[in-house]
This record gives structure tokens, C-alpha cells and sequence, in this order.
């Protein structure tokens, strides 16, 4: 039972005007009575129903508890008491995105841009998820214009390069990668994103050197020992590319493209039985993933194991058809998201 204080009594006996309710609200709240406050907010909105910061403040009170479902209807009323209010717009988004309701999000993050259009913070969450929406144009272009606004900061490079990529506008990303490293010449992410656009390209010698810069700033940077093992193995350098590979797989035990790399280099080098475990390993750990099963398949063909080699390749053909976007799952290291604005 809620203790009745002095604050809910005068609420409940007196009925005073919604501004009185929602500050004796926002003290339960402080001295954390929430559940007064939370009383305190529901009964000043039943005697105004539009009065904005009792809508705002129970809406994020709410979400405050990840409590996504609740939040989202007082939100929704603040917001339309306040169209052009960012924060209630901005937390509404937020609020639907996190109950996966990611189109209706998008909406009001863009209203809240439109409240203040030069909100940095909200343009790279905006463009991060404008991405998993695959709205990849959109992400493209509030990505430039974050980092239009913030060229001291690196992350708004590494947005904005993987947004054009993802867009596919390839020479864009290459030329903010390239003026990233120039910026960040000791970055081992903007090495590696310069290194492994010029790869991309083909242009393996020209990306070495990035590649190695990046190793050496972050030994514990998964992607570039990938990357520069690719270039290896492009040069036919096996025995080379299998330690670079190894080191990728350690700092990271589940990246799957490195694992069936490396797996590749070791059947190369005839070291089947190796090949063999590195691809059982990765698949304890990612076991719908067809590309390794692909490549076992190819491991027990060369082992002579016929038939072991043809289950591995119809179970692959299997999961793809099962799990048809896992080979466009993104591999490479997450972004961290920014914080909230």
C-alpha cells in the first residue's frame, strides 16, 4: 500500500491545478516515492488531459525504467500537445525503435531533426538506424551532414564512410576514408578504413601499409589482420596470411569470414586436418552460418571423403535458403552508438 505523505493527501483532498500535481509529482519522484509520483502525474492528467509536462514528465518517467510500452502512449500525447517539442519527440522515437517498432521511430527522429536541425547527435543515431532500415540514401546523406558539422570527430568519418557504402557510393566513402586518415593519421580505424577501401579496389600493395599502421595502433583490432591476410592470400603468401589470420580469430572468436579465411589458407597448404578444426571451432560458435560448411565441404572433397564433402554442401545450401541475409550480416567491428542527445 502507497504511504499516504502529505503531498498526495493535499492532492487527493484539495485537487489542485495540474502544475501544482505535476511538481509534487517531480518531488515524489526525486525522494524516489515513484509510485506517489507516478499516482500523482495519472490524476492531473485526468483533469487535464493535454497539459504537456505532466504527459512529458509520466512519459519519461517511464522510459527512464525501460518501460517501452507504457512510455510510448504519454509520449505520444505530449507530442502531439507539442509537435515541435525535440525531447518528446526524440524520446518517442527512441521509445519505438526499442519495442522494434523501427518505421514509426524514424518519423518522429526526423520531426525531432526538424525541431533542431543541427543536432549532431540525433543525426548519427539517425543514421545508423536509417541503415538497419535499409533507407540506405537517406543515412548517406544525414551522415554528410553530421560530419558537415563535426569534422573533429572521428566517428563522424566512420559514419559517414559506412552509410556511402552501404548507399552505394563507393568513390564517396573512399574519399571521406581518405581524408579521415589524413585527419587521424594515428588512428588504427581510420588506417584500416582507408587500407581496406583501397583493397577493395584491387589495390592491394597501395593498402598494405594502412593495414599495417592500423595492427600496430590496435593490436587488439580484429579487422585489420583479416584484411591484410586477404592481401596475403591474394599474393598466394599461405603460410604468411595464417598468422595474421590466427591473430584476427583470437581477438575474435566468433568473426566467421576470418575463421573460413584461415581455413582456407591451412587447405592451401595441404594442413587439411587444421582447416578442419578451425571450421568445427567457428561453428560451435555460429552454427546456422553456410560459409563454413561450404568450405568443410571443399576440406573433405580434397580429403577424399566424398560423401562428407556432399552432406557439407547440401546442409550449406540449406541454411542459405533458410537464412538468406546472413551473408550480408554485417561482420566487421559495431559502431558504439552515440549518446543520446
Amino acid at each position: 500500500m502507497i504511504p499516504l505523505t502529505l503531498a498526495l493527501a493535499f492532492a487527493l483532498v484539495q485537487r489542485p491545478d495540474p502544475a501544482a500535481l505535476n511538481e509534487a509529482a517531480m518531488k515524489a519522484a526525486a525522494e524516489k516515492r515513484e509510485e506517489e509520483a507516478e499516482k500523482l502525474w495519472k490524476q492531473a492528467a485526468e483533469g487535464a488531459p493535454g497539459f504537456f509536462p505532466v504527459l512529458f514528465n509520466l512519459g519519461f518517467f517511464y522510459f527512464s525504467h525501460s518501460r517501452y510500452d507504457q512510455a510510448e502512449p504519454w509520449l505520444a500525447r505530449a507530442a502531439r500537445a507539442r509537435p515541435d517539442d525535440f525531447n518528446s519527440r526524440y524520446l518517442l522515437g527512441t521509445t519505438l525503435v526499442n519495442l522494434d517498432r523501427l518505421e514509426a521511430g524514424l518519423v518522429e527522429w526526423r520531426a525531432a531533426l526538424k525541431a533542431q536541425p543541427g543536432n549532431y547527435k540525433l543525426m548519427q543515431i539517425m543514421a545508423v538506424n536509417f541503415s538497419k532500415g535499409r533507407y540506405f540514401k537517406e543515412a548517406a546523406e544525414i551522415a554528410r551532414r553530421a560530419l558537415a558539422l563535426r569534422s573533429d570527430d572521428p566517428n563522424a568519418y566512420f559514419v559517414a564512410i559506412t552509410s556511402c557504402q552501404e548507399a552505394g557510393e563507393a568513390d564517396a566513402a573512399m574519399e571521406i576514408a581518405h581524408r579521415a586518415v589524413e585527419k587521424f593519421p594515428d588512428s588504427a580505424r581510420a588506417n584500416f578504413e582507408y587500407g581496406y577501401h583501397l583493397q577493395k579496389l584491387g589495390r592491394s600493395e597501395a593498402a598494405m601499409p594502412y593495414l599495417k599502421k592500423a595492427m600496430a595502433a590496435d593490436p587488439s583490432y580484429e579487422e585489420p589482420f583479416y584484411f591484410y591476410g586477404e592481401c596475403l592470400m591474394n599474393e598466394d603468401r599461405y603460410e604468411e596470411a595464417v598468422g595474421y589470420l590466427r591473430t584476427s580469430v583470437r581477438n575474435r572468436p566468433d568473426y566467421v569470414m576470418a575463421s573460413v579465411t584461415l581455413a582456407r589458407a591451412l587447405m592451401e597448404l595441404e594442413r587439411y586436418d587444421e582447416a578442419v578444426r578451425e571450421l568445427e571451432r567457428v561453428l560451435r560458435l555460429s552454427p546456422k552460418h553456410p560459409q563454413p560448411h561450404l568450405l568443410l565441404s571443399q576440406v573433405y572433397f580434397r580429403m577424399g571423403d566424398e560423401d562428407r564433402a556432399q552432406r557439407e554442401k547440401e546442409l550449406s545450401q540449406r541454411l542459405r535458403r533458410e537464412e538468406p541475409g546472413i551473408m550480408e550480416a554485417p561482420q566487421g567491428r559495431p559502431f558504439r552508438p552515440p549518446p543520446a542527445p
